[in-house]
This record gives structure tokens, C-alpha cells and sequence, in this order.
């Protein structure tokens, strides 16, 4: 088999095309043939070193979500899902490569409309908007801000909030181009990366999902309204400034929250229950999968080029 290592921390270059050997499952494992692998943000912070104080070291093979068949099982079970195509969480990595093992559990069979490139770009990112959401306590008629909203994560944040029955939909984003296309996914309002540029967009938010992070984020405390909530749920320009407590603290008389979110912390059940049912959402047309490249397995360097250029307007995806 063949994978995607990092070799050595830092630009995309530092990734190389392995040989390794052919999977063999564990017990309550299955392997699947992989037909198509999600690219992702943390893939890029993890190839950089940004997470190596969290385990992630060289020689790492990123990728948290596939799409492919199951060709072998190991014991304990089910000798049914054999040659069941299948939707499967890798877990920290592993998954940019030919064959992957995965614990069973975290496997999900793919419905029959919905194709492996389109799987991996709902699967993953889905759920974590689902339960960002319900981590801000978001409820109908909330008006909500997207900030960088054009990923994976953000793009389905705003289809789940128009769902739901918020309010409004901002969104901060760096074109008009990709604000249409926001606008074509549920978006009300658009707005550029300080958060300007609608007149008509509302004057506060009562939750603030914000993906970027970085110095920018504590400016928009003051997008929120009184009680409102700004969850952190990515950090793709850098950790909040080291300030921002005392400047939330400023704001005491406004009640405001803030919070991170990791799909870490929610029970491993509840995620695939989640993502079982948008992955049948997306199956019927209604929740959209948006795909910005496919790429051979053997791109993953241009992937990671195209990731740190910030040209991704949803998910890419890598086909072995």
C-alpha cells in the first residue's frame, strides 16, 4: 500500500509518498480500500508542527475521514460488511493512504446516492458544525456570524444554521465571489474579514462561530449582543491574543461568553449518530457537499499548497 507522510515539519514539501505494508485488521477492525480522503486545516497545522506538543510528530500520515469498501474484517465482526462501501473516522490520522484499518465503530455505511468524494467533505465537517452549534446553545430565530466561513467547517455551519431557523446568517469572507456562493448556501448577509462591508446586516449577533481565531477575534466581542456566545471552533490564524480575557472582562456588564469546541469532547455515539443522519441529508439533496478539487493521493503536496494559499472554498479531497 501506499501513503502520504510527513517527513519533516513545515511547508508542504516536507510531504512524501510511502510504501508500507498491506494493512491486516485487528480484532473488531475492519480495512477498507480507500476511495476518497478529506483534506482539512488541522491536516495543514499538524504538517507544520503546530500540534507537536500534542503527539503529532514526523513521520505522521495526516487524514481524519475516508471513503472506500471494506476489503477484509477482523475478528469480532460482522463478515456482512465485506465489500459495503462506507464512510469511516480514521481517528488523529492515517488516512491519507491506499488502505486503512478502522475500529468498527466508527464506520458508517454510505447510502447509495451519495458518492465517496461527496461523503468526506459532509462527514466530518458536518457534525462539527452540528455540535459547535449546540456548544454556542444556539436556538431558532438566533442571528447568527460565521467567521471564515469559506472551509469545510464553515460552509456547513451555514447550511445547518439556515436550517435550524436562524434569524440571519452572516458570514465574514475575503471575495464577493465566494460571498454568492455563501448566499446560494443559506447566507443573509456578507461581510469581509473585519467584518464590514453590509449596511444591512444586523447591528449584533447572539452567536459568533469563529474559525479563524487569531489577534482579529476579540475585536468581534463587540459583534456580540448582550448574552451572546463566540465559540472557537478552529484556530487557522493562529491562537487568540493573550489579552483576551481582560477583554471580555471589559465587557462584564454584556454577559458574554466565550468558549472553544472540539468534536473531541462529544461521545463518540452521538458523532455518528450525527453524521449518519447528514450523510443521509446529503443523499437527498439537502444539505450540500461542496468540493473545491479532487486530487491523486500523489497531490497531497499541492493539496497543502492550495490549503496554505487560502484559495479552499469548501472541502478538497484526495483519490487514491
Amino acid at each position: 500500500m501506499k501513503a502520504v507522510r510527513i517527513r519533516a515539519f513545515g511547508d508542504p514539501e516536507g510531504l512524501a509518498v510511502v510504501a508500507l505494508p498491506t494493512s491486516v485488521p485487528a480484532g473488531n477492525e475492519v480495512v477498507i480500500a480507500v476511495e476518497a480522503v478529506g483534506v482539512s486545516g488541522a491536516d495543514a497545522l499538524i504538517r507544520r508542527g503546530a500540534l507537536a506538543a500534542y503527539g503529532f510528530t514526523e513521520g505522521f500520515i495526516p487524514g481524519n475521514e475516508v471513503a472506500g469498501t471494506v476489503t477484509a474484517v477482523g475478528d469480532g465482526v460482522d463478515a456482512s460488511w465485506e465489500g459495503r462501501r462506507v464512510w469511516a473516522f480514521t481517528g488523529t490520522g492515517g488516512g491519507y493512504a491506499t488502505q486503512v484499518c478502522v475500529p468498527i465503530e466508527q464506520v458508517l455505511p454510505l447510502p447509495s446516492a451519495l458518492s465517496p468524494v461527496d461523503a468526506v467533505t459532509v462527514g466530518g465537517s458536518g457534525a462539527v458544525a452540528h455540535f459547535a452549534l449546540r456548544h454556542a446553545r444556539f436556538t431558532p430565530g438566533e442571528a447568527v456570524l460565521v467567521r471564515g466561513a469559506a472551509g469545510g467547517i464553515g460552509v456547513m455551519a451555514v447550511q445547518l444554521a439556515a436550517r435550524a431557523g436562524a434569524s440571519a446568517v452572516a458570514v465574514t469572507t475575503s471575495s464577493a465571489e465566494r460571498g454568492d456562493r455563501l448566499r446560494r448556501l443559506g447566507a443573509t448577509h456578507v461581510l469581509d474579514r473585519c467584518g464590514n462591508g453590509d449596511a444591512d446586516a444586523p447591528a449584533g449577533y447572539d452567536v459568533i462561530l469563529d474559525i479563524v481565531a487569531g489577534d482579529g477575534l476579540s475585536a468581534f466581542l463587540d459583534r456580540l449582543n448582550p448574552n451572546g456566545r463566540l465559540v472557537a471552533v478552529g484556530a487557522v490564524g493562529g491562537p487568540p491574543p493573550a489579552d483576551l480575557g481582560s477583554k471580555l472582562m471589559a465587557r462584564f456588564q454584556r454577559s458574554l461568553s466565550f468558549a472553544t469546541f472540539s468534536a473531541a469532547t462529544v461521545p463518540a455515539a452521538d458523532l455518528q449518530a450525527v453524521r449518519r443522519d447528514q450523510l443521509d441529508a446529503a443523499a437527498r439533496g439537502e444539505l450540500t457537499a461542496v468540493v473545491h478539487d479532487v486530487l491523486g493521493l500523489e497531490q497531497a503536496r499541492l493539496a497543502h499548497q492550495k490549503l496554505d494559499a487560502g484559495e479552499v472554498f469548501g472541502r478538497l479531497v484526495l483519490t487514491p
